[in-house]
C-alpha cells in the first residue's frame, strides 16, 4: 500500500446550479473517483494519504467551509472527525439531514449517491474510499449477503468505526510493511463494520473454529520472517494458506494469540533490539534496515512498545 498524497487542479471552470453551488457535472451518470472528487469540493490537498486498490484508500484531510454539491462518487465514503466541533448539513432533493462533527461519530456518503453539502467552518477529518467490491468480498468471506447500498449518515454516533477509522490514518507513516498490512487488516475489519452497522439489514457472520494447520501456520510465520522485500500482505499470506483474508486473520489469531500485524510488530520489535544490543549500528541504519520511513518513525514505534526510545533502551542494555 503506497502512501501517496492527491493534489488536483481545482481552478477548472466550473457550471452553477439552481442552489448556487459551483459543480462539475459528470456526462452519461459517470462516477468521480472519491479522491478527485473531494479534492474538487474542499478545494485542498489531503494531509496524507494511502492507498491499495484490492481494499480502499485513507485520506486525512484538513478543510475549510464548504458549500457545494457532492456528485456521484465511485466508492463509498466513510468519515470520522478526529477533532473538533462542526455543523453538517446535507440536503438531497426535499430532504435534509443534519447532524454534528465531533469525535466519536461517523459520516457515510454510498457510492452512486449525490447531495448539496453545507458546512459553515473548518473540519479535520478521515476519510475511508471503500469500493463496494470489498464489501461484496467481506460478505462473501463472511458467508453472509452483500447489501446492494448502505446507509446514509450525517454525523451518526459509532465510536467503534470512528476509532478503527483514525487508527487506519495513524498508520499511514512509519515502516512501510507495517502500516500496510495493519490498513490491510482495518479496512476489512472496517467493511465487516460497516456489513453490520450501516447496511440496512442485519448481517450475521459466521464464526471460525479452529487455527491454522501447523504447515500453514509455518509458511505464514516464514513469511513474516522474512526481509522487508518480501511481499507479507494480507492477500498474500491469505493466498499461501489457500483461505479468505477473513477467515486467515481469524485462524492465525486462534493459533498465535496475535493478529498478524501483532505479531509481525512483535518480531519487528525483537529485531531492532538484538540491534540494538548487538551491533554498533546507528539507530539511523537500524530504523532503515527494518524497513521504517525515518528514525523518527522507528523511534516513536519502539517508544510506543516498550516505553523508552531506541538511544535511552541501548544504554540500559549495556
Amino acid at each position: 500500500m503506497s502512501c501517496k498524497p492527491i493534489k488536483r487542479d481545482v481552478s477548472q471552470p466550473t457550471a452553477s446550479n439552481s442552489s448556487g453551488t459551483s459543480r462539475h457535472p459528470l456526462p452519461n451518470g459517470e462516477r468521480r473517483p472519491a479522491d478527485a472528487e473531494m479534492a474538487r469540493v474542499l478545494k485542498t490537498a489531503p494531509l496524507s494519504m494511502a492507498a491499495d486498490p484490492t481494499s480502499g484508500a485513507i485520506a486525512h484531510w484538513k478543510h475549510g467551509a464548504l458549500h457545494d454539491v457532492v456528485e456521484p462518487m465511485a466508492d463509498h465514503v466513510i468519515m470520522t472527525y478526529p477533532t473538533g466541533v462542526q455543523r453538517l448539513e446535507r440536503r438531497n432533493g426535499k430532504s435534509i439531514a443534519i447532524g454534528t462533527a465531533r469525535s466519536g461519530v461517523v459520516t457515510i456518503i454510498p457510492a452512486g449517491t449525490s447531495a448539496r453539502w453545507d458546512i459553515p467552518g473548518q473540519v479535520d477529518v478521515v476519510q475511508l474510499y471503500l469500493p463496494h467490491r470489498t464489501i461484496e468480498r467481506v460478505a462473501r468471506e463472511a458467508d453472509t449477503t452483500a447489501p446492494r447500498e448502505l446507509l446514509e449518515r450525517t454525523g451518526h454516533p459509532d465510536p467503534i468505526t470512528s476509532r478503527l477509522l483514525i487508527s487506519a490514518s495513524d498508520a499511514i507513516h512509519g515502516s512501510a510493511v507495517l502500516d500496510a498490512l495493519f490498513r490491510h487488516q482495518l479496512n476489512d475489519l472496517l467493511a465487516t463494520r460497516i456489513l453490520a452497522a450501516h447496511s440496512g439489514s442485519t448481517a450475521i457472520l459466521q464464526p471460525t473454529l479452529g487455527g491454522l494447520a501447523p504447515t500453514t501456520l509455518r509458511r505464514a510465520i516464514e513469511r513474516l520472517h522474512s526481509d522487508v522485500d518480501t511481499d507479507v500482505s494480507l492477500a498474500a499470506l491469505a493466498s499461501d494458506a489457500g483461505l479468505s483474508r477473513f477467515h486467515f486473520c481469524r485462524a492465525f489469531k486462534e493459533s498465535t494469540g496475535l493478529s498478524p500485524h501483532a505479531w509481525l510488530r512483535q518480531h519487528r520489535l525483537e529485531q531492532a533490539m538484538t540491534m540494538l544490543r548487538d551491533t554498533d549500528d546507528s539507530i539511523v541504519s537500524i530504523a532503515a534496515a527494518l524497513g521504517y520511513s525515518s528514525q523518527t518513525a522507528f523511534a516513536a514505534a519502539f517508544r510506543k512498545l516498550t516505553g523508552e526510545t531506541p538511544s535511552d533502551w541501548r544504554r540500559r542494555m549495556r
